[in-house]
């Protein structure tokens, strides 16, 4: 026999010794609903499962008579924010941090210091937040790394700030442990205090170029002086028993090249650039656990004689997590590219800014965090996962939202779950049922993994459709009347033929509730021929984006794929039979990455014009071009003249490739059009 409990009335919570530090029971009766753990935390972790419970809606409700026992396998749990590079707003990270509670997320790693900005108050030093807070941005042209006639950009969080942050975190047991990154990324406080440099020489810019940095801390008493004094600061400010002490990317070349560095690697002893590293990070990594707190760093810190009390975080995939528990270290996972969050989630062209490389739900959700090569007491030292969300490219708080959720949910999953707990069709499942949430609380939740994937292609009087989502689940619904399709609306089922002219809305459904965004599109030859540098293929993927021109030089809403190391599309398929009329819209845009000397492999300087072309191949990008249009401005979003390119019997891939005489500005295609 079945039984239902009222879900509101006869609620207790108790304590009760014995369990799990964030596990809970959730017994549930027809006469009455009872949470029992040891701890707050589990405590708080049974109410959200009894909330979960609940069906969406106001007004009296029933849930299932039930026990559950539960505990989560990991204890960190994290998503690492970078404010650093994008500015939140505090309301912003408050609604964050209520999400990562739903999912009992429980550690937010907060990246507050960079080359682009340093986000923390420190009272001692008031010129890391006037001077290192803000920065220029980029514009078009030669030193596109200052913009002095645009607003500069910025801000920072002040102590009071952080306090009650921190204090409304820990209320939803969510521990905040800050990143202060040393010895590298260091480039906005040497603006601020050019002597913490390892160079002479004018201070540097807050700098508004992504990319790996050379600017390095140096290593006088004077400097690990100032070090201290922020990271007391720190202390006093962040309860936390961790500190994240950066420790990647520190480029050694100034080291190298800066005599005051050479001279004190003498006086050490220390001859190799990487060794200076271990002892800049063991210096730090005592005086945190003098002051009862320890020191976690990316896995570059993982060389001989680093203390066992250090936390390795492994981003080199998942290598250095192994080495650190081997070592007797404790390690937390955070692979690239798979927990990290600024690659986008599919390849519809509704994805916003970020890597181009798809890193999809269940990549994420498929992730398994257990190495069965350590030995049980070195899988001890694994405390957790956590997923990164980096936002050189994530310039809005709506935006960090999309790239981080579902996803985010996945990784709660990973971390809470053992393996055999784990099932991809049944998380599937329980995500659909939750999507009304998001909506209804206020996350902008992305809808990649039920999103409408449409592919058209036109007859002489009506267009074949073939529709889909990324996971295959939930059904696709469509109307043609331009109404938004409903839970009783048509149901897909290849093939599926639409007059010329129709508008055709789908989305997908699972049972009654839309999961997906209403996808809609007009079956014309124009829309059918228009394609959107998003819906081409890249040529390579170097280092694949999706970028935003500046604002004045195009339009609000324009977001270009690029490779920005080969400046080249392809469009399948085109139809050369006839003769054919290509019209394309280009952009341009700075160039503002740190890159070295890859820099040089981009190909420009084959330019027949000041300015530049976008040169037209078919079938390969070696051949002969068709066609060269002229570029005829550098600063503004330009629609090229039409051209009538040559009959090629039946159908080919059109290359389009700029050719340019220098690398600042880059140009990128927005559109293209390729019509009989």
């Amino acid at each position: 026999m079945s039984h239902t409990a009222p879900a509101a009335g006869a609620i207790s919570f108790q304590r009760r010794a014995g369990m799990a530090p964030e596990g809970y029971e959730l017994a549930i009766t027809p006469q009455h609903i009872t949470v029992s753990a040891t701890t707050g935390a589990g405590l708080f972790y049974g109410a959200i499962t009894l909330w979960e419970l609940l069906p969406t809606g106001q007004g009296a409700a029933e849930v299932p008579a039930q026990r559950i026992r539960d505990a989560p396998v990991y204890s960190w749990r994290g998503l690492m924010l970078d404010s650093a590079r994008h500015f939140q707003s505090l309301a912003y990270i408050r609604s964050m941090i209520d999400w990562m509670a739903w999912h009992k997320l429980n550690v937010l790693q907060w990246h507050l210091t960079d080359d682009q900005g340093w986000r923390i108050e420190i009272r001692r030093y008031p010129r890391l937040t006037s001077i290192g807070a803000w920065r220029r941005p980029p514009t078009l042209g030669p030193a596109s790394h200052a913009a002095p006639a645009e607003a500069p950009y910025g801000g920072y969080y002040t102590q009071r700030e952080i306090r009650d942050l921190v204090a409304y975190a820990a209320f939803r047991h969510v521990t905040i442990v800050p990143e202060i990154d040393m010895p590298g990324h260091a480039q906005a406080a040497i603006a601020a205090y050019p002597e913490l440099g390892s160079l002479d020489g004018p201070p540097p810019p807050v700098s508004s170029r992504w990319g790996v940095h050379t600017y390095l801390y140096n290593l006088e008493p004077r400097t690990f002086g100032f070090i201290e004094n922020v990271l007391r600061e720190v202390i006093e400010l962040f309860p936390s028993r961790y500190i994240h002490a950066g420790g990647d990317e520190a480029v050694k070349d100034q080291w190298r090249a800066s005599a005051l560095v050479q001279a004190r690697a003498r006086q050490l002893g220390i001859s190799d650039p990487e060794a200076l590293q271990g002892y800049f990070t063991e210096k730090i990594g005592r005086f945190l656990a003098a002051h009862g707190r320890r020191l976690v760093g990316w896995d570059e810190i993982l060389r001989p004689g680093l203390s066992t009390d250090a936390v390795v975080m492994s981003w080199h995939g998942t290598s250095g997590a192994h080495a650190a528990a081997v070592a007797g270290n404790d390690a937390i996972l955070t692979p690239w590219p798979t927990l990290y969050f600024d690659n986008r989630q599919s390849a519809l062209p509704t994805e916003p800014p970020g890597r181009t490389r798809v890193i999809s739900l269940e990549d994420v959700y498929r992730f398994d965090p257990l190495d069965p090569s350590l030995s049980q007491a070195q899988q001890r030292h694994v405390l957790g996962l956590q997923a990164n969300i980096w936002t050189e490219h994530i310039s809005s708080d709506a935006r960090v939202d999309w790239m981080s959720l579902p996803r985010a949910a996945a990784v709660a999953e990973v971390g809470w779950s053992p393996p055999a707990r784990r099932q991809w069709p049944d998380f599937l499942q329980r995500l659909a049922a939750f999507m009304p949430r998001y909506r209804a609380l206020g996350p902008n939740a992305a809808d990649s993994a039920f999103a409408i994937d449409a592919h058209l292609s036109a007859s002489a009087d009506q267009v074949a459709v073939t529709l889909a989502n990324q996971t295959g689940f939930g059904d696709i619904r469509y109307t043609l009347d331009g109404n938004d399709p409903g839970a009783d609306s048509s149901l897909y089922a290849p093939p599926l033929a639409v007059p010329l002219g129709a508008e055709l809305r789908a989305a997908t459904f699972v049972g009654k509730e839309r999961v997906s965004q209403v996808w809609s599109h007009r079956a014309d030859l124009q829309s059918i021929a228009h394609r959107s540098s998003r819906e081409l293929e890249l040529c390579s993927d170097g280092v694949g984006l999706l970028l935003e021109p500046p604002r004045n030089a195009a339009p609000p809403g324009i977001i270009v794929a690029l490779d920005i190391m080969n400046p080249c599309w392809i469009y399948h398929g085109a139809d050369l039979s006839h003769g054919t009329q290509l019209t394309a819209a280009v952009v341009p845009l700075p160039f503002n990455f740190e890159i070295g000397a890859d820099a040089q492999k981009i190909p420009v300087g084959d330019a027949r014009s000041a300015i530049g072309e976008l040169e037209i191949r078919a079938d390969n990008c070696s051949s002969p071009p068709l066609a060269t249009l002229a570029l005829t401005s550098n600063t503004t979003l330009i629609t090229l003249p039409a051209v009538q390119l040559p009959p090629l019997p039946g159908r080919h891939d059109v290359c389009l490739r700029f050719a340019r005489p220098a690398l600042d500005p880059m140009w990128a295609l927005d559109w293209v059009e390729i019509r009989e």
